[in-house]
């Protein structure tokens, strides 16, 4: 098995980089990578990001989002914690995750707590779930890949992933929410980030072979993360189809209701209702949004070419983008 660590925290080029570790060098050798990101939300392939995430704070605090290529629910990535990929090869028919995590939780148990995994794909210690867990097959190889929260800041956690109180209908996987907790309130000596994970590569990496990315490699991985993971396209466009109702009060405007159907990350129906001031239509600016992207400035854009002021009064135009987006 090869061992490959990643330099770097973007999340959007360390999902590329397991791709292509999947797709190409993995085609001849089995592989186990570590790798931190910046804080991100991470989505799974089959979910509606607009329902895994609390827009309004992922916009304020700058927190990229990112669809992986495996299934399952929504994670929250910081420095505090610690992702590992397992690439190997499978029997038909096998995969269970305890078996991939077996390296893991031996590693976790050698600590001294009783992590357990259990459920469908978690990793729990006293109960509280320190890691999920997401699989991707294909080929006859599986790339296995999970998170473990040592230091995660839980409340920016519990934040990004506050699921709004609108109104989803939509085909979309929802996300399993658990009670959470970190591994090191669980240690009966503490120690670093940086401590834990020299443990951990101590544990698991001393018999692999170390891989280390050749030019070539950075480059097709940049490449990689340019035309996917790093695109609107991927990220929010290749959602499922969804429908969503949203109420709100805005002072000095009023109350409005908006509903809205969403193909493929853009507006093909849009309606809607309130107590507050307008001397045209809202069928008339539904016609006029249809097919605009549901991205902030796509919206705005649009919405410059519209005299808006005539159908919500007292409403800026960067108030209803974002109405729609949070």
């Amino acid at each position: 098995m090869l061992y490959v660590e990643s330099d770097s925290t973007d999340a959007a080029f360390n999902l590329a980089l397991e791709q292509y570790l999947f797709d190409v060098l993995s085609v001849e050798n089995d592989l186990f990578m570590f790798w931190r990101n910046s804080d991100a939300v991470i989505v799974g392939l089959h979910q509606n990001t607009a329902e895994e995430i609390n827009g309004s704070f992922i916009r304020r605090n700058n927190i990229p989002v990112i669809r992986r290529l495996s299934g399952g629910g929504a994670v929250f990535h910081d420095p505090g914690n610690l992702n590992f990929t397992i690439i190997r090869k499978v029997s038909a028919g096998e995969p269970d995750f305890r078996v991939s995590c077996r390296p893991i939780l031996d590693a976790l148990n050698s600590l001294g707590v009783n992590a357990v995994a259990g459920g469908r794909n978690d990793i729990t210690v006293n109960g509280g779930k320190i890691s999920g867990n997401a699989g991707y097959l294909r080929d006859g190889r599986l790339m296995h890949h999970g998170t473990i929260l040592f230091d995660t800041n839980i409340e920016k956690m519990a934040e990004a992933l506050r699921i709004p109180e609108d109104k989803f209908f939509s085909k979309g996987i929802d996300s399993a929410r658990a009670r959470v907790t970190n591994l090191r309130e669980h240690l009966h000596e503490d120690m670093t980030m940086s401590e834990f994970m020299s443990f951990m590569r101590g544990q698991i990496i001393k018999d692999m072979t170390a891989y280390a990315l050749s030019p070539r490699d950075y480059n097709a991985v940049k490449a990689l993360c340019a035309k996917r993971y790093g695109t609107w396209d991927w990220n929010y466009g290749h959602s499922p189809d969804y429908g969503v109702e949203k109420r709100r009060r805005i002072p000095g405007f009023g109350a409005i209701t908006v509903r809205m159907q969403v193909d493929g990350g853009t507006i093909t129906g849009f309606a809607a209702s309130g107590d507050y001031f307008g001397n045209r239509p809202g069928a008339e600016l539904g016609a006029l949004l249809e097919n605009t992207r549901l991205e902030e400035q796509a919206l705005l854009d649009r919405l410059s070419e519209i005299p808006f002021e005539e159908y919500f009064e007292g409403l800026a135009r960067h108030e209803f983008a974002r109405l729609l987006l949070d």
